[in-house]
């Protein structure tokens, strides 16, 4: 009956996406990864990356942290963190992350010429993102911060099939086009059962230096709405504010910089928010 030979036909299916898909290997040393990212660049997500993988480390200080910078194309965690040069080799030959405010970091940016552009095509970067997965030597951390480059397309579908992910960051603007590509972005990680745990709105408001007057430059509830949307939590609401671009742009991200101002407890409350939301760690 064509009833039978349609189940056959999905039982087919079924096994064939189940060959094709690769099995999930965590990642030795690290109990628990977050990714951050944002369906469109531009948005801030690598600034909010460091600045919640740094707020990680702050706020509870028994907890090591790292940063793997997947953006291949534009990594951009050497400069923010103030790291040049290339990493050392273990006697296993797997790489030794740069380490900066306590924080272990690895980079494309690490590997190639700082002004170097990556002419690749997507098998090259496939092949380059399972090196930075799969032969850095972490040693123990308890929170890998992954930032993603921005987009759903092969990086992100790569690393979300290959390693066990505890949850995922949406970074986005209040600005309606940035809007529409972070619910693209949150909807794939549904797709592949990474759990959300939820998003920020990144250059929430701007506060005038001289009158203190506040403007919503990119609008003013965008992301809350968003999230109401999809039934997602908001973790925090970052401000424009120069002090974050500047301190980043130095190699000294807010949460360093400048832990006692409002941008570094935005991230700090943040991160604590990620924290809340995490499944319990592995012993």
């Amino acid at each position: 009956s064509s009833s039978s030979g349609d189940e056959s036909l999905r039982d087919k299916r079924a096994r064939i996406l189940s060959r094709g898909l690769p099995k999930q290997k965590p990642i030795e040393g690290v109990k628990q990864v977050v990714v951050v990212a944002s369906g469109k660049g531009g948005v801030g997500k690598s600034t909010t990356a460091v600045n919640i993988a740094l707020a990680l480390a702050a706020n509870d200080s028994t907890k090591e942290v790292g940063v793997l910078d997947a953006d291949i194309y534009g990594p951009s965690i050497p400069k923010m963190m103030n790291l040049k040069g290339n990493p050392e080799l273990t006697p296993k030959n797997l790489m030794r992350p740069l380490k900066n405010y306590g924080i272990a970091c690895m980079s494309m940016g690490f590997l190639i010429e700082e002004t170097a552009p990556v002419v690749w095509r997507g098998l090259m970067v496939m092949s380059a993102v399972e090196k930075l997965l799969r032969q850095v030597d972490w040693g123990q951390l308890d929170y890998l911060v992954i930032d993603m480059p921005p987009g759903t397309g092969d990086v992100q579908l790569s690393v979300s099939q290959n390693i066990p992910i505890a949850g995922a960051v949406i970074i986005s603007t209040p600005q309606d086009v940035a809007l529409l590509d972070a619910r693209k972005g949150a909807e794939m990680f549904r797709k592949v059962d990474v759990p959300v745990l939820g998003l920020v709105q990144n250059m929430s408001v701007f506060q005038c230096p001289k009158c203190k007057h506040e403007t919503h430059i990119f609008g003013a509830d965008g992301v809350r709405d968003l999230a109401k949307t999809l039934g997602l939590d908001i973790l925090g609401d970052i401000p424009l504010h120069v002090n974050i671009r500047e301190s980043c742009d130095s190699g000294q991200p807010v949460v360093v910089a400048q832990p006692q101002s409002d941008a570094a407890k935005a991230y700090l409350k943040i991160a604590m928010e990620i924290v809340r939301r995490l499944p319990v760690p592995p012993a």
